[in-house]
């Protein structure tokens, strides 16, 4: 349920919002921020600010003057990436960056000010990259490495159909994640290496029958494996 905290500025009735809703978006992607209005009235005074790591940066404000609508947005930050609806004061953001992470507030300034508040959680998009390594020659097991440049909040894992066989995330904050995955030339599961974020997740399949057919010997691995993306 939504508060609201009210309080009363050079004469105008000002409503603060405490709910924030949050949001998550990939790189590269376009976001809009809707606000669930649909008619704001059309003198209303618009703003949005943007907070990343405790600054405060009005990245839009939109008025009337002289009976003309005037819109300024932040081009140094945001370069020209900005677009109002000032129908909903929805704000879009094209080619949007991890950069643009942080909180979002509108306000928008009538008889009274009311605000809305929006955290932005931007995730890069992820990767899968894989090989095997040779195996043991007393035995016929392939040991195959999957691998993945680190983010934030990601985790790279192993399943066996749906069944997860191990994980690793990036608490450590190391640049690249490996894990290995131990298969037999007997082995005839489908094998799936994944990486996921909060936004999004990436899978490369492995069908073990692959890495051994055509071989000459049984206990050997292809020295260099890709694993289909």
């Amino acid at each position: 349920m939504k508060t609201a905290l009210l309080h009363v500025i050079s004469g105008l009735l000002y409503t603060a919002g405490e709910e924030v809703v949050r949001l998550q978006e990939l790189e590269g992607n376009t976001l809009t921020i809707h606000t669930g209005l649909t008619g704001v009235q059309s003198d209303a005074h618009i703003l949005w600010f943007h907070h990343p790591e405790n600054l405060d940066i009005k990245i839009v404000n939109s008025r009337i003057i002289r009976g003309e609508i005037i819109t300024d947005y932040d081009s140094e930050r945001f370069r020209d990436r900005l677009q109002l609806n000032r129908t909903s004061g929805s704000l879009t953001i094209r080619n949007i960056s991890r950069e643009d992470s942080g909180l979002y507030i509108l306000q928008i300034i009538t008889r009274r000010s009311s605000e809305w508040m929006f955290s932005l959680n931007v995730y890069g998009k992820l990767s899968v990259h894989g090989h095997s390594a040779s195996a043991p020659a007393s035995g016929s097991r392939c040991s195959v490495l999957c691998s993945a440049e680190s983010q934030r909040e990601m985790t790279l894992s192993w399943f066996k159909g749906r069944e997860i066989l191990n994980q690793t995330s990036d608490s450590d904050h190391t640049d690249k994640l490996t894990l290995r995955l131990e298969v037999s030339d007997e082995d005839q599961d489908v094998y799936s290496c994944v990486t996921a974020n909060p936004a999004s997740n990436r899978t490369s399949k492995l069908n073990t029958t692959e890495i051994y057919w055509g071989l000459l010997l049984p206990n050997d691995c292809w020295n260099s494996l890709q694993l289909p993306l």
